[in-house]
């Protein structure tokens, strides 16, 4: 696959229904989008692997149980405690070599694998972790698939929210912190820290490809196209900088202030 037809992939990914994403497809496009031309073939082999095997578990045991047991323990999933800064932890080609990765990256197989089995499970965009959230008969539950899919119980959520810098009365709230968010958000969340550790070491290359997939992933939202422009203009791509705030103008015209402000700096660099 090419950056192009990662592109269009990720491009019609963008346009469904959140209830229609394709997850796993998406989590791919991005992954090549990113570094070109390697074969997808491991993920999707890992994926439906994943989904087997977790069909056969739920026979004899509860939704948490078998998710964590199937993608931990059958599939060797975990989190990356020594690199995990590593950019490949973001992506699912090369976390489905490695078996290691983020909690947002292991989540991809997590919920691939629970959707196919007919399992209710979500990401959960908590602060500074992302969990999921599976529904059992007893109620919903919160699993880390970054500590091999780890009960976390409701005390502990409130004391990571505590250390998140959330409020008490906040903390305490468990529909809160356990709100679910769609697939589209879960590969959002891992472009933006994509940008922000591109940005933090100076590869304005790699954070314009990270926020053109959140634009493409998300077509009306705007702010993705102002990161675009402001990453190109730290190349000195002017003019594809000015292409991209006048997209997010577009988008929304609210953002006519930031953007004209923006736009006139680009021109007076130009001229």
């Amino acid at each position: 696959m090419t950056r192009e037809e990662a592109e269009r992939v990720l491009t019609k990914a963008g346009e469904a229904l959140d209830a229609e994403f394709p997850l796993l497809e998406a989590a791919i496009a991005c992954a090549v989008h990113d570094i070109p031309f390697r074969d997808p073939q491991p993920v999707r082999a890992l994926a439906e692997a994943a989904a087997a095997r977790l069909a056969e578990r739920l026979h004899n045991e509860s939704p948490d149980e078998a998710l964590a047991e199937t993608l931990s323990g059958d599939m060797r999933l975990s989190g990356d405690l020594l690199t995990y800064d590593d950019p490949a932890n973001t992506d699912v080609v090369d976390v489905a070599e490695r078996r290691r990765g983020i909690s947002a990256t292991l989540g991809v197989f997590y919920l691939h694998a629970a959707r196919k089995c007919g399992l209710k499970a979500d990401g959960v965009d908590f602060p500074n972790h992302f969990l999921l959230r599976v529904d059992t008969e007893e109620g919903p539950v919160a699993l880390d698939p970054f500590s091999q899919g780890r009960l976390v119980l409701p005390s502990e959520l409130t004391r990571r929210a505590l250390r998140a810098g959330l409020t008490p009365d906040v903390a305490d709230r468990l529909e809160v912190l356990m709100a679910p968010v769609s697939d589209r958000q879960v590969l959002i969340r891992l472009q933006n820290q994509l940008f922000a550790r591109a940005l933090a070491s100076g590869d304005f290359e790699a954070a314009e490809r990270s926020a053109l997939r959140r634009a493409l992933l998300d077509p009306e939202d705007h702010r993705p196209w102002l990161d675009v422009a402001s990453a190109r203009e730290k190349q000195g791509a002017l003019t594809g900088a000015l292409e991209a705030l006048g997209r997010a103008q577009r988008i929304d015209a609210g953002t006519s202030t930031v953007a004209r402000a923006a736009r006139e700096r680009v021109r007076l660099r130009l001229n």
